[in-house]
């Protein structure tokens, strides 16, 4: 027997809400609510049961992994910034970005005897790759503009997001290695996919068509 109670979906608010409305769109989700929020942060679609939540990307993942949301999409940047293993069911491939490590032209990883500092928002993917290139290096959280660390020199290099990489361009920097993929993704509780295991294999395997065309 269905549960009577919603399904909850979690939303990373801006773009990625924009997309995720596209694709509830295609596969007969109503979003007329959430199209026409307001200030609301939780909007349902009555028809299907269905109840969508507002929140920043890092929230989506505490949502998902307590149960108060069946369904969460975010950045594939969050979850490995999190390092928690979470049950990803579809890559949406929308979102699509790189992080990558950048600095001014003159910078080298492999000279000088001192340990390099690097600049990011992300201290944890940072440090997972210099370990894999076996390198120490001091990383500096910065929760700003990233780019500004090595031109007045809080930093050799940074490690971030880049989309089409014309900030960089912009602000002097270049690209010196591109360190992995990233696009939005689609993460389903453990529970949930138990307790609701048809519901959420239909809208997993609807979302997954519409990706594939």
């Amino acid at each position: 027997m269905e549960c009577l109670k919603p399904l909850r979906i979690a939303l990373t608010k801006g773009r990625l809400e924009k997309f995720s409305i596209e694709i509830f769109d295609k596969i007969g989700i109503d979003t007329e609510e959430l199209k026409n929020k307001g200030r609301k942060l939780v909007l349902s679609d009555k028809k299907n049961n269905i109840q969508f939540v507002l929140v920043k990307a890092a929230d989506v993942l505490t949502y998902v992994e307590h149960g108060a949301a069946d369904i969460g999409i975010v950045g594939k940047d969050t979850l490995l910034e999190a390092g928690i293993d979470f049950y990803e069911v579809v890559d949406l491939k929308v979102g699509k970005c790189k992080f990558a490590l950048a600095s001014i032209p003159s910078f080298d990883l492999n000279k000088g005897y001192n340990r390099k500092k690097i600049a990011t928002k992300y201290p944890r993917v940072t440090r997972e790759y210099f370990r894999k290139l076996g390198k120490d290096v001091e990383i500096i959280k910065i929760e700003g503009s990233v780019e500004l660390a090595p031109i007045i020199g809080l930093s050799d290099a940074i490690v971030d997001i880049v989309e089409t990489g014309t900030t960089l361009k912009e602000n002097g920097l270049v690209i010196f290695d591109e360190i992995c993929d990233i696009s939005a993704r689609m993460i389903v509780n453990r529970a949930s996919m138990k307790m609701r295991i048809d519901k959420i294999k239909k809208i997993i395997s609807d979302v997954q068509q519409v990706v594939n065309n």
